[in-house]
């Protein structure tokens, strides 16, 4: 695996039937941990410095070559049949943020192996089903009330933060709106500027409205620019002031809250498709890893244009993202051979008996040769 300045460590893939170097093990000595992704040493730093698509309308045929992208899909916590489902409905990538799992986690051991499986095995399950796999990194709000584990995190955020596969840090925001959260939203802040990445913001689900202006106002008191940042979860309350302000504004399709599929596309009626974006933001709890393609075959029945339809469910996310530098197009319209043969780290997506995916490279002129 390479970061994203272009240094060489342990891939975290091979070729069919080989594993890769099985390091990993915590080290605290001298300061230093080693990364289970990919057997880096992590130095600490100052924390300072094509289908048919269930819809609300009844079935409905997806468009043939329609791309999507969930730019905020926790796949840690989905199956191998979530991802063969994504692919068959057009899903092309996904972004994976650093998120709450569902139980507090109690140290930094913890948090370094969660980052390195979504930075790492999570990259290359998603790469088994033909679908690129990104992620976000941060330290989220929920976790930044643990004052003492917070600042472990803080320090080796920025060697995750440079690992290959990251496209911006997230998810950062409020929670219950703390000193501590804000204390770790302005130094997280600062470490995006420093590294010219992009932000994932996660806005709470309390108090919404004040909590995203809040938010809005420490990012420009950063001088944070707002085309560089996405600021998700919002509701009808929230999007008018996240678009006035010059923020990209994602929505997360969740079932019977949050917002909807037919709220949305009521929304991109209104607002029109400028920097919107949809994401399902699936994880453990009732979410579905088809949202995106769902929203966007609504919206197609209720008569928003195709032109539109591509912008909130995969270019606005593509343009953003895009702006670290990692995530380009051209990773899935011209991607390597699919293999499901291939290992990580001697273990396969496969069981006994079932039968591997396995492509063949199409010819192309340039591979032509006069003998």
């Amino acid at each position: 695996m390479a970061d994203r300045r272009g240094n060489s460590s342990v891939d975290s893939s091979t070729s069919s039937g080989n594993t890769v170097d099985s390091r990993g093990d915590l080290d605290r000595a001298g300061d230093r941990l080693t990364c289970p992704c990919c057997g880096s040493g992590l130095a600490f730093k100052a924390s300072g410095s094509s289908g048919r698509l269930e819809s609300l309308g009844g079935a409905i045929p997806a468009t043939a070559g329609t791309m999507f992208i969930d730019p905020h899909a926790h796949m840690i916590s989905r199956t191998t049949d979530d991802y063969e489902a994504m692919a068959r409905a057009g899903v092309v990538a996904v972004v994976e943020p650093s998120f709450w799992q569902g139980q507090a986690r109690t140290s930094l051991g913890s948090y370094v192996d969660y980052l390195s499986s979504i930075l790492g095995f999570e990259k290359f399950r998603a790469g088994q089903f033909g679908i690129r796999h990104y992620c976000c990194i941060g330290l989220n709000p929920k976790e930044a009330n643990n004052e003492a584990l917070a600042e472990e995190v803080l320090a080796v955020l920025p060697e995750f933060a440079a690992k290959d596969g990251v496209v911006a840090l997230g998810e950062l925001g409020y929670d219950e709106q703390t000193p501590q959260e804000d204390r770790c939203l302005r130094l997280q802040i600062d470490l995006a500027r420093e590294l010219d990445l992009p932000i994932m913001v996660h806005t709470p689900h309390r108090d919404k409205h004040r909590g995203t202006l809040r938010t809005m106002d420490v990012l420009t008191e950063h001088q944070f620019d707002p085309a560089r940042c996405v600021i998700d979860h919002n509701t009808e309350e929230t999007v008018r002031e996240v678009l006035e302000r010059g923020y990209f504004a994602g929505f997360s399709i969740y079932p019977h809250t949050k917002m909807g599929n037919e709220r949305l596309t009521e929304i991109v009626r209104q607002y029109g498709p400028e920097r919107i974006i949809a994401d399902s933001a699936c994880d453990w709890g009732v979410s579905d890893p088809l949202a995106v393609p769902k929203t966007a075959a609504l919206m197609a029945e209720r008569g928003i244009a195709a032109a539109s339809i591509r912008q909130v469910t995969y270019s606005n996310a593509l343009a953003v993202y895009g702006l670290s530098g990692v995530m380009r197009e051209a990773d899935w319209l011209d991607p390597p051979p699919l293999d499901q043969r291939t290992l990580f780290r001697g273990n396969s997506v496969l069981r006994g008996g079932q039968t591997p995916r396995i492509e063949v490279a199409t010819p192309t002129m340039h591979d032509l040769r006069i003998r």
